[in-house]
C-alpha cells in the first residue's frame, strides 16, 4: 500500500479554511458610512486598514509600506557607476601591464609604443576603440584588455536579456554567433507578428532552440515581448539616472561594444520594436540609485526594472484615482516585488471587495458605490445588536427572542391553514394530520390541507414617529452618526420584532421630510439654518391620522430649540433666537399631538437652557418625557423607552 504523509499546506490559503463572513467588513465600514463617509471611501479605508477578525492577512497600508521599504532597499544597495569603473579599472590594468613589459626594452620601437599609449584618449570608450587594433606586447595586458572587452559584452547583452552573463560565461566564437542569430530569429519573429502571421507553434520553436538565453520562460511571444520591453525601457531610465559625462561614456562604450560585437543592427531593430508595442512604459524617466556599492549593468537594470515594478504597484495599491478596484493591481507584480503570501493577502482584499458587491451588500450605479437596501437592514441589525449588547443584563428580556409569532402571542391552540396567514405553522400538528391521512409505515407526504397553524392573539399595532434633527449643529456636536444610528436600530427592531407597526422616519432642519430606510445610512446633515420642529409634527400628525386604530408614538431627538416654522405659503421662516410665532406654532402641534393621545418623548442632546425650557413645556402640555442621554447611549435610551411603550400597551 502506498503512504500517506500529512502536514501544514503552505501552497497559498488553506483551502479548507471557512469563507470569510463579508458581513463583518459590512458592519466596519458602516461606521464609518454613518459618520458621513461615503461607501466607495469607507470601502477603500477598509482595504487600507485590512480586514476585520483576520489579523494575518494585510491591508493595502501595509503592503505600501512593504513597497516603499524594498524601494529604499533597492535604491541604497548601489550605484550606477559599477561598469563603468571596472571598465576603467580592467583598461588602466592592461595599459600598466603594457609599459612594465615595455620599460626594459630600449629600442625605438618601445618608445614609440610607450608614446602611443600616451595618446590613448581619457574617455573608455575611446580609448577600446583605439587599443581594440593595438598589438600587445605583453601577454597579460593582452588578456586583461580580452577580459575588458567580454565584460562589456556580457554586462551590454545582460542589460537587454536578463541571464545573459551565464549564458555567455564561457565566451567562445560559436556563442557568439549564437547570440546573433538569436537576435536576428527573435527580430523575424517579430516582423511575422506585425504582419499578422506569427503562430504559437513559431513561438515554441524559438523557445526550443532559445530557451537557454530566457530564465522567465515566457509561455507566449506576448509575455516575450513584455519581458523584454520592461528590461529596454529600465536600460534606457538606467542611462538617463547617470550624470551626462558617465551617461555620454557609457553610452559610447555600449555603441563601440554592439558594432565590434556585429549586433548594432539587430539591437537596433529590436529596440524599435519594443518601444513600438509598449511605449505605455516609462522609458526616459531617472530614479536615485546612491549606494557605495557600483553595480554592474545588468545588475543596475535589474534593480531599476523593480524599482519600476514598486512604483507602478504603489500607485495601484493607494487606489487614489476615479474607478479605481483591487483588479488593477498586477498580481505578477505583487509576487515579483513581495512574494506569494502578498498574493494571498491581495486576493483576500479582492474576495472582500468582489463578494460585497456579489451577495447584494453593495452595487455600482453609474460609476458611484452605494449600499443596497439589504446593506441597510444589515446596518441596523448590527445597530440594534450593539444597542442590546450596551443594555444591562437584567434588562435584556427577550429582545432577541427571534420567534415567528411577532404577530402576536401564541395562545397554545391551532387551526387549519388559510391563504395569506401570517401565523407559524405548528409543525407537529401538521405531521400527524400527514400520518393519519397516509397510514403509518410509510413515507409521510404533506398536502395543503394537512397544514395548521399555531393560533395568536393580535397585539395593539402601534404608529411610530422618530424626528431626527438634521441641521448642522449635529455635526459640529458629533451627535449625527449616533442619531443614524439610533434611527437605523429603530427601524431594524420595528421590522424584525413588531412587523405589524407602521414606523415613519421623519428628519427636519429648515424644512421636515420623510426619509425612507435605504437613504438613512448615507444621509447628510443639512447645512442651512433652521430647526423646524413644527414642519416635522405637521408630517408625523399626517402619519397618526392615517393610522387611527393604532397606538401613536412620537420620539424627538434634537439638540436645539425650534427656530424655524412653516408659513401659510409654503416657505419656512427662520429666526434666532426664536421668534415668538416659531414658538406657538411649534406647541400648537404638540397640543394636537395631545389631542390624538400620541405621548411625545423627547431625547435632548444638548443643555442649552432655552432647550431645556422648551422641553419641559412641551412634557408639561403632553405629559411625555424628557431624556438627556450621552450621544454614545441614545440608542440605548431610545429603543429602551420604545419596548418599555409597547410593553405597557
Amino acid at each position: 500500500m502506498s503512504g500517506y504523509r500529512y502536514g501544514e499546506y503552505h501552497d497559498g490559503p488553506d483551502p479548507l479554511a471557512p469563507p470569510y463572513d463579508v458581513r463583518a467588513a459590512l458592519d466596519e465600514m458602516g461606521d464609518a458610512i454613518l459618520q458621513g463617509s461615503t461607501p466607495l471611501d469607507s470601502l477603500r479605508d477598509l482595504l487600507r486598514r485590512g480586514l476585520p477578525g483576520a489579523p494575518d492577512r494585510r491591508g493595502l497600508d501595509e503592503l505600501l509600506r512593504e513597497v516603499r521599504r524594498r524601494r529604499r532597499e533597492l535604491s541604497e544597495r548601489g550605484n550606477l557607476s559599477g561598469t563603468l569603473d571596472r571598465a576603467r579599472a580592467l583598461l588602466d590594468k592592461a595599459i600598466g601591464q603594457e609599459r612594465a613589459e615595455l620599460f626594459p626594452d630600449p629600442s625605438d620601437e618601445a618608445r614609440l609604443r610607450e608614446v602611443e599609449l600616451d595618446s590613448v584618449p581619457s574617455d573608455t570608450a575611446s580609448a577600446v576603440q583605439r587599443l581594440g587594433s593595438y598589438e600587445w606586447r605583453s601577454a597579460a595586458a593582452r588578456q586583461t584588455f580580452e577580459e575588458l572587452r567580454d565584460l562589456l559584452r556580457r554586462e551590454v547583452l545582460d542589460s537587454r536579456f536578463r541571464g545573459m552573463r551565464e549564458a555567455l560565461a564561457n565566451p567562445d566564437p560559436e556563442a557568439m554567433n549564437r547570440v546573433r542569430q538569436m537576435m536576428s530569429d527573435l527580430n523575424d519573429m517579430l516582423d511575422r507578428d506585425a504582419r499578422g502571421e506569427h503562430t504559437q507553434n513559431d513561438f515554441e520553436q524559438f523557445m526550443e532552440k532559445y530557451r537557454d538565453f530566457f530564465p522567465e520562460n515566457p509561455r507566449n511571444l506576448d509575455e516575450l515581448i513584455d519581458i523584454l520591453a520592461r528590461r529596454a525601457a529600465a536600460a534606457q531610465r538606467m542611462l538617463a539616472s547617470m550624470t551626462p559625462e558617465q551617461r555620454a561614456e557609457l553610452q559610447a562604450l555600449i555603441d563601440q561594444t554592439l558594432q565590434d560585437a556585429g549586433l548594432a543592427e539587430q539591437m537596433a531593430r529590436l529596440s524599435q520594436s519594443l518601444y513600438a508595442r509598449r511605449p505605455d512604459l516609462n522609458w526616459d524617466s531617472s530614479e536615485r540609485m546612491d549606494g557605495e556599492q557600483g553595480l554592474g549593468m545588468g545588475d543596475a537594470v535589474t534593480a531599476l526594472e523593480e524599482l519600476a515594478d514598486l512604483n507602478d504597484l504603489e500607485a495601484a495599491l493607494q487606489q487614489d484615482y476615479p474607478g479605481a478596484r483591487l483588479d488593477d493591481v498586477d498580481e505578477a507584480a505583487i509576487r515579483r516585488a513581495l512574494g506569494r503570501s502578498a498574493v494571498d493577502d491581495l486576493e483576500a482584499l479582492r474576495q472582500i471587495e468582489r463578494e460585497l458587491e456579489r451577495q447584494g451588500y453593495l452595487r455600482r450605479q453609474r460609476g458611484k458605490l452605494e449600499l443596497t437596501p439589504k446593506a441597510v437592514r444589515r446596518l441596523g441589525e448590527t445597530a440594534l445588536r450593539r444597542v442590546f449588547d450596551s443594555l444591562d443584563a437584567g434588562r435584556r428580556g427577550d429582545h432577541d427572542q427571534r420567534d415567528a409569532g411577532a404577530a402576536g402571542e401564541l395562545t397554545g391552540s391551532s387551526r387549519p391553514w388559510r391563504f395569506g396567514d401570517e401565523q407559524p405553522i405548528d409543525v407537529v400538528r401538521t405531521l400527524v394530520n400527514g400520518v393519519r391521512r397516509g397510514g403509518a409505515g410509510g413515507r409521510v407526504s404533506l398536502s395543503v390541507d394537512d397544514f395548521e397553524v399555531a393560533e395568536t392573539e393580535r397585539r395593539t399595532a402601534a404608529a411610530v414617529c422618530l424626528l431626527v434633527d438634521l441641521s448642522y449643529s449635529m455635526a459640529l456636536r458629533q451627535t449625527w452618526a449616533p442619531a443614524k444610528q439610533t434611527a437605523l436600530a429603530l427601524q431594524a427592531l420595528v421590522a424584525s420584532k413588531f412587523p405589524g407597526d407602521a414606523v415613519q422616519i421623519i428628519g427636519f432642519s429648515n424644512y421636515a421630510r420623510v426619509l425612507q430606510a435605504e437613504e438613512l445610512a448615507s444621509l447628510e446633515w443639512d447645512m442651512v439654518q433652521g430647526t423646524n420642529l413644527h414642519h416635522a409634527l405637521l408630517i408625523a400628525g399626517r402619519h397618526l391620522d392615517r393610522h387611527p386604530d393604532f397606538e401613536p408614538v412620537v420620539i424627538v431627538v434634537t439638540d436645539g430649540e425650534p427656530t424655524a416654522h412653516l408659513t401659510r405659503n409654503g416657505r419656512y421662516w427662520f429666526e434666532w433666537p426664536p421668534s415668538r410665532e416659531t414658538l406657538e406654532l411649534t406647541l400648537s402641534e404638540v397640543d394636537k399631538m395631545t389631542r390624538r393621545r400620541a405621548t411625545i418623548n423627547v431625547f435632548m442632546l444638548a443643555t442649552d437652557e432655552r432647550l431645556k425650557e422648551f422641553v419641559d413645556e412641551v412634557a408639561r402640555r403632553n405629559g411625555g418625557r424628557v431624556f438627556s442621554p450621552s450621544a454614545d447611549r441614545l440608542g440605548e435610551y431610545v429603543v429602551s423607552d420604545f419596548l418599555r411603550s409597547r410593553r405597557a400597551r
